[in-house]
Parts: structure tokens; C-alpha cells; sequence
């Protein structure tokens, strides 16, 4: 007999419902740090909820796992300083610009790779993730990727490793944070690495993704669809003339790191007085000497 994803009586379009799901994992992950009770907001609930069909027993295993990860890999504590050399070429940033709905959007240029670190790129996705989040709208909690693949070719594929490792964080630990993906100028041989790394994807992540092509017009009506072509930039269609600066993004970013320290600190003093929570050590964060200079300045 096969087992039901979740109960048969069960509706997920029924307000009431959810709320009593939320509620019970709630209960279910039982006594958490400062920083886990602030990371485990209801909004975050439901995602890892949606991610496992309402069923309280996965969703707990499943965000239990990123509580684990985000204890030892502690991506909040990442500030700029340590990923900037990632950044320089623009190839992965937080949009000064959003989308219809007031969402962030995450632009990403494969063929602007610039290094070969493994473990730098991952540290440097997730720093670009968690600024990401930071920076959402207080009623949203998805955001949008604009992937420039214009000019790309097999040899700026990333690592099978690497794209395993991406994929793996961005479903288990950053769930249901999509909300619409444009894979923007893909070459046909894109087609065929993508199939490759599809196996890796979650399907409700696929379908997501949309295929967009400049001189499409087709297609390129449900980029506009989602994002005034006014405030997007020439080089992906639109009539802005913005662009990337390294320098400028900089400066933004470590903004930004004092503002995630901040955010952080009160949990972090908590969490140090008693860092062992289920099991899971919870570091304590510490802004970076970088970001206390600016502080100073």
C-alpha cells in the first residue's frame, strides 16, 4: 500500500489548517536557541512545510538539518570582507532594482566566473543569499533570479561537485525562497548541461524556471510580465542604463554587514550563554573587524 504524502483530510488551501500545521511543528522541534527562535518564524514554518506537502514529521527532520547546518557552516557570520575577491567581476549581486511585486532580485553571470574555488563560491552564494533575504519586503519571503547565460559556453560550467553543492543548499536549507527564475540568452548547449543538473533540482523548482531569449518577444513579455522593463537594465532588455560597480556594491555591502550584525548580536550573546541547543552547538556571532571600522568611521 502506498503511504499518502499527508493526511487525505488535509487542505492547504485552508487557512485554519495550515495554521494548525505551523503550530505543531512548532511544537514538534521543541525548545530552541535565541537565533533558532528567530530564524524559526512562522513564514519559515510554512516554507519548510510547503517543502515537505504538510507533513510535520519530514518538515521537522528537514529543518532540524538546516538548523544543524546553519550552526556549524553559520552563514550569518559571512561578511563581505571574506567574499568581496568572489564578487569583483559582478557575477553574482543583489539588483538595485525589483520586480512587480517589490521583491529582490538576484542577478547571476556564470560567465563572469573568476575563481576556482569551490568553497569560495559556496560561501559567497550564500552570503549573496542571506543578503538577499535581509533585503525582502517584510511581507515577502521569495525572491527572483535573473541568470545572464548570454555568451556562455561548456567551459564556464561549474563543477558537477559544485552544482551538486549548490543545489543541495538551495533546496534543504533555503527552501521555497524561489519565486521565479529567468535563465536569460541560453545557448543550445546550455540545453544539454542543463538536463545534466536538472537531476539535481527539486521539480517544483523547475518549474520556476523560465527560458528567456532577447530577441524572443514571446518570451520576453513574461520577463516584463514580472519586471517593468523601466527599471531593467539594457544589457537584459529593458531601458535602465544601471550596471554593476564593484566599488559602489562594496561600499552597499558592508552597510549591509553592520545591519546582519546587528540583527544578530542580541541571539548571538543569548546563544554563547548557552550554545548547546537539541543537540546542535550555536555559535556565536561576532562582526567582523572590517565592519567595526566602519562602524567607527
Amino acid at each position: 500500500m502506498f503511504r499518502r504524502k499527508h493526511a487525505p483530510d488535509f487542505n492547504s488551501n485552508d487557512a485554519e489548517q495550515r495554521k494548525a500545521k505551523i503550530n505543531e511543528l512548532k511544537v514538534a522541534l521543541g525548545p530552541l536557541s535565541a537565533r533558532g527562535e528567530k530564524y524559526c518564524s512562522e513564514a519559515c514554518l510554512k516554507r519548510y512545510l510547503e517543502a515537505r506537502n504538510w507533513n510535520v514529521a519530514k518538515s521537522r527532520k528537514m529543518l532540524e538539518e538546516s538548523l544543524k547546518w546553519r550552526a556549524a557552516y553559520r552563514p550569518e557570520d559571512i561578511r563581505w570582507p571574506d567574499v568581496s575577491a568572489e564578487g569583483e567581476t559582478g557575477k553574482m549581486y543583489r539588483a538595485s532594482f525589483r520586480d512587480r511585486e517589490d521583491r529582490t532580485i538576484v542577478v547571476m553571470r556564470p560567465t563572469k566566473q573568476n575563481t576556482s574555488s569551490h568553497e569560495g563560491q559556496i560561501r559567497f552564494l550564500v552570503y549573496t543569499l542571506e543578503n538577499a533575504i535581509l533585503h525582502l519586503p517584510e511581507a515577502q519571503e521569495k525572491m527572483v533570479w535573473l541568470i545572464d547565460f548570454t555568451g556562455w559556453t561548456m567551459a564556464h560550467a561549474s563543477p558537477i561537485k559544485t552544482a551538486r553543492e549548490t543545489a543541495n543548499i538551495l533546496q534543504n536549507h533555503y527552501p521555497d525562497r524561489l519565486a521565479i527564475g529567468f535563465l536569460f540568452n541560453p545557448p543550445k548547449v546550455f540545453e544539454a548541461f542543463f538536463k545534466v543538473i536538472k537531476v539535481f533540482l527539486d521539480p517544483k523548482t523547475i518549474e520556476k524556471v523560465n527560458f528567456v531569449y532577447q530577441k524572443d518577444e514571446e518570451s520576453m513579455k513574461v520577463l516584463y510580465k514580472y519586471i517593468d522593463p523601466e527599471v531593467l537594465p539594457v544589457e537584459f532588455g529593458g531601458n535602465s542604463d544601471v550596471i554593476y560597480n564593484h566599488e559602489e556594491y562594496s561600499e552597499l555591502m558592508i552597510k549591509d554587514d553592520i545591519e546582519t550584525a546587528n540583527f544578530w548580536s542580541d541571539d548571538a550573546k543569548t546563544d554563547h550563554a548557552n550554545p548547546v541547543t537539541n543537540g546542535t552547538m550555536v555559535p556565536e556571532v561576532k562582526p567582523q573587524p572590517s565592519v567595526l571600522a566602519a562602524k567607527a568611521s
